[in-house]
């Protein structure tokens, strides 16, 4: 049930800070343990492909969960389930750094997953609750300024300290930050009176069955496009049935009335579409490094440096903007600003260097920069009071979807046209046209809150 939501007199930052170091923790826990894969796979005695487990047993349940834990959030007392949340973390890492076996290594990384849904389910609550409306783009913007600059120390660290002191660490030497975070945030974040945190009823579990096993197996499903399309094809007919299934209980229908919102609505299909230039970094550059240009993935690495690098210091500057001259502005320029750089993309050849990537992705850095702090505050302000946790885990599951169905597109794209400076050409084609159809959507006239 929906209920109203605390009202800010002022600003308090404190909140902010220690929600943009959680996410921070959330978000580089998809990326950085990466690194201690050959270590675990021979300490534990397992296969490369079973390592994989490692990483996915992560971000399915972030992805799974993140809707039905914004609506049990929106009825909870943020401060709770934020220290519910950061609990878990901590006590996850511990199990995942100890743990003798692999299959505990994975159960602790879906634990991690699990109570990483939960900090993005508070995520819009906490805004919400802590800062006036005319700043949250300011504040989003500060949020994703953190992860961001996080991002780029994060998994050069991961494997300083997995070289140091082995793959355990890098799941340990986070503890202290969180426990700082935990401490931070019970002493500033708002206490909502009145609530405390419900227990999960049938229906809710139901859900969280049938809506987080849709996006799973959907998930899974784009994992598998490339070596077993028929096994592909048969999750996501699995993943429709789920989803449909979903679609037919009563806790579906405020979800569903909220996406089916025209403000709402295409400001998500919006954020689907833009995110797909995730396809570029996390496919497309790396191969079109490899396989044309014949570099190693240093090169790739420092490339993406310049794009994080533009879009770091940018995004804080971007969301003050936002609150200043609106929200749809500035997701307006930010998507046409992405849509230059991945047509600029499509000049690259076999003699580009570093230096025409670097600053082609600056180019996509600021947009992405103009971008995320105003498409979230645009489903923030779209969506009615009280509903901010299904916002946030509505806003992450389609971030996942798009970062997972960009890359498995871009590689079937890229093996269309047959590899080589073609095969990146067609992919980046496939994802231009998406960001523009995220373009063109923001510019559907419906009213706007």
């Amino acid at each position: 049930m929906v209920t109203e939501a605390v009202t800010p007199q002022r600003t308090k930052w404190a909140p902010v800070a220690a929600l943009g170091l959680a996410m921070l923790v959330v978000t580089s826990e998809m990326t950085i343990p990466a690194v201690t894969l050959p270590g675990i796979g021979a300490d534990l005695a397992v296969s490369p492909s079973a390592t994989a487990w490692v990483l996915l047993a992560y971000a399915l349940p972030m992805a799974a969960l993140a809707i039905p834990a914004g609506r049990w959030a929106d009825g909870a007392d943020v401060r709770a389930a934020f220290a519910l949340s950061m609990t878990g973390v901590a006590v996850a890492s511990v199990l995942v750094g100890l743990a003798p076996t692999f299959w505990l290594v994975v159960a602790g990384r879906l634990l991690q997953g699990a109570a990483g849904a939960l900090i993005v389910a508070v995520y819009m609550p906490i805004i919400t609750t802590s800062v006036l409306a005319a700043q949250r783009g300011r504040a989003i913007g500060f949020v994703i300024t953190i992860m961001t600059v996080g991002a780029m120390a994060g998994v050069p660290l991961g494997g300083l300290v997995a070289d140091l002191w082995g793959w355990r660490a890098v799941f340990l030497v986070k503890l202290p930050v969180v426990a700082a975070v935990l401490w931070v945030g019970l002493r500033t974040i708002t206490r909502i009176p009145g609530r405390g945190l419900p227990r999960p009823g049938a229906a809710l579990l139901r859900e969280a069955v049938l809506l987080g096993g849709a996006v799973a197996v959907l998930l899974l499903a784009f994992e598998e496009v490339d070596g077993n399309p028929l096994v592909a094809a048969a999750l996501v007919v699995g993943a429709i049935g789920l989803a449909t299934w979903w679609s037919r209980l009563a806790a579906s229908r405020p979800v569903l009335g909220l996406v089916r919102t025209p403000a709402f609505g295409i400001t998500l299909l919006s954020l689907l579409a833009v995110t797909f230039t995730g396809g570029l970094v996390a496919f497309l550059l790396p191969y079109y490094v490899s396989n044309v240009l014949h570099a190693g993935p240093d090169v790739t690495g420092v490339a993406l440096l310049f794009f994080v690098g533009a879009m770091a210091p940018l995004s804080a500057a971007a969301g003050a903007l936002a609150d200043r001259f609106g929200n749809r502005v500035l997701a307006v320029a930010g998507s046409a600003v992405s849509l230059v750089a991945m047509s600029l993309m499509l000049t690259l050849d076999e003699s580009s260097g570093l230096g025409d990537m670097a600053w082609r992705l600056v180019v996509l850095g600021i947009g992405a920069a103009l971008f995320n702090p105003a498409i979230n505050a645009s489903m923030l302000a779209a969506a009615p009071a009280g509903s901010e946790g299904v916002v946030g885990g509505a806003g992450m599951t389609v971030r996942t979807i798009a970062m997972t169905v960009a890359p498995a597109a871009s590689a079937l794209a890229w093996t269309v046209a047959g590899g080589g400076i073609a095969g990146f050409r067609s992919g980046i084609v496939m994802i231009t046209i998406a960001v523009a159809l995220g373009l063109l959507v923001q510019l559907v006239p419906v009213r706007r809150p």
